[in-house]
């Protein structure tokens, strides 16, 4: 199938390991052009050089989302570069640096991160005439978890986020969408972590997979591109929840 991807122009937050990373090979296979930033220098030249294989541009800067002043002139300079943006995909969280119980952190990453990016890049999604914005949520925001309260709470409200900015950025053609990742293994994320420091959770939360084993970074990227591409027109508003039968709730 034709996602009618090629040639558009993906701006995603982060993108130098896990989920963002898979996600922008996926972009750059199917031939857009994209840009992404992330805090580590040395990931972010590796990511590029894998990218740039695929011969489409890419554009890999190193940034501390966290200076949401550099973040609004990266947003808008980048658009430039790219000669506009079909694509935004907010993926930078706190979780990224492990600060998921940060109440700050994870407002001005996740949240205000999402926003700011959203906002600046508006009349660029609409100018695409086919402008397309995938938020990154949670299994953690649609059930009950004691902890981390922090980051539960934001990737609860970015689903009303997206809900409502998908209401409002509908008349000027651009699709809002979300998708909530279950728990996701991959070399140097927080499950990693948590495997070594806490197996037994590691092992409990394993055997809640109704598929019976983790889900890896490429399985929630492909449900990222197609929500975003062309082939997923007439889909606006909704929650795509990638979690191998994780979450056990019913919702009419």
């Amino acid at each position: 199938m034709d996602l009618g991807l090629k040639g558009k122009k993906v701006i995603l937050t982060g993108g130098s390991r896990g989920i963002g990373r898979a996600a922008l090979e996926l972009f750059a296979e199917e031939g857009c052009d994209v840009a992404f930033f992330s805090r580590n220098c040395e990931q972010v030249a590796q990511t590029v050089e894998v990218l740039s294989k695929h011969g489409g541009k890419v554009i890999g800067t190193p940034l501390d989302m966290m200076d949401h002043e550099a973040y609004r002139a990266w947003l808008s300079s980048t658009a430039e570069q790219l000669g506009g943006c079909d694509i935004f995909v907010p993926g930078a969280s706190a979780s990224g640096s492990g600060a998921t119980g940060d109440w700050d952190a994870c407002f001005n990453a996740d949240i205000k991160g999402t926003v700011i990016g959203c906002e600046v890049l508006e009349p660029w999604l609409e100018r695409s005439g086919s402008g397309s914005i995938v938020m990154m949520s949670s299994t953690a925001g649609i059930e009950t978890f004691v902890v981390p309260q922090a980051f539960n709470a934001m990737k609860g409200a970015l689903l009303t986020y997206s809900k409502q900015l998908g209401q409002a950025l509908g008349p000027k053609g651009i699709r809002v969408n979300a998708v909530s990742p279950g728990p996701i293994a991959f070399p140097g994320g927080n499950w990693e972590a948590i495997k070594g420091a806490a197996p037994e959770l590691y092992q409990a939360t394993e055997a809640q997979f109704a598929l019976g084993r983790w889900g890896g970074p490429d399985e929630v990227a492909k449900t990222i591109v197609f929500l975003a591409s062309p082939a997923s027109s007439y889909t606006t508003g909704t929650n795509v929840v990638v979690d191998g039968g994780y979450t056990k709730r019913v919702q009419f």
